[in-house]
């Protein structure tokens, strides 16, 4: 009887080392019940309503099915079937209402029903936006791991390193041209 458990259990190891290989994924659904639940209330409930979902198995059944369906849909298809959704974000200036899907996302203003669309472009590999009036335009393209190439104030583009450093001399750059053009 023991021995076959431990075959049995090696050999589910092995296959799901096999399959699931390089594949972390991102545990979309986990991570949305994880977000909803500091949503809830103040950190007593929070601790409640997380203590709960262990105790009942609502984290493990989430945490299994990201790991075993979802996860292995996202490394094959490229696209977390949880991943789109909408969601309304409280701006200074009013609600806006985000869709995201697997090209990108789509932002309206309740406020004046402006649309704005973010979108990765393979093509370029960087981000791209399209503006109420149609014009796109890139906001960034990806040069390296560590860099990416931004639009300057003067039409140019800069490369600036993915750090804190980086973007700090990058805003100093665009200010100062800013300062200049006036």
């Amino acid at each position: 009887m023991r021995k076959s458990f431990i075959t049995a259990a090696i050999v589910c190891t092995l296959g799901a080392s096999m399959t699931l290989s390089s594949c972390i994924g991102s545990f979309t659904l986990t991570n949305k019940l994880i977000s909803w639940n500091k949503t809830v209330g103040n950190k007593f409930v929070n601790e409640l309503v997380f203590f709960a979902f262990w105790v009942l198995p609502v984290y493990e059944v989430s945490s299994l099915a990201d790991l075993i369906v979802l996860n292995s849909i996202e490394f094959w298809s490229g696209v977390n079937p949880v991943a789109s959704g909408t969601k309304v974000i409280e701006g200074n200036d009013g609600k806006y209402l985000v869709k995201s899907d697997k090209k990108g996302y789509t932002i309206t203003s309740e406020n004046d029903g402006t649309t704005v669309r973010l979108e990765y472009s393979a093509e370029k590999d960087g981000w791209q936006v399209t503006v109420p009036d149609g014009s796109t335009y890139t906001i960034f393209t990806f040069v390296d791991d560590t860099h990416i190439a931004l639009p300057a104030a003067d039409g140019s583009t800069s490369i600036v390193e993915l750090s804190e450093a980086g973007l700090m001399a990058y805003r100093a750059q665009t200010e100062s041209m800013m300062l200049a053009v006036r």
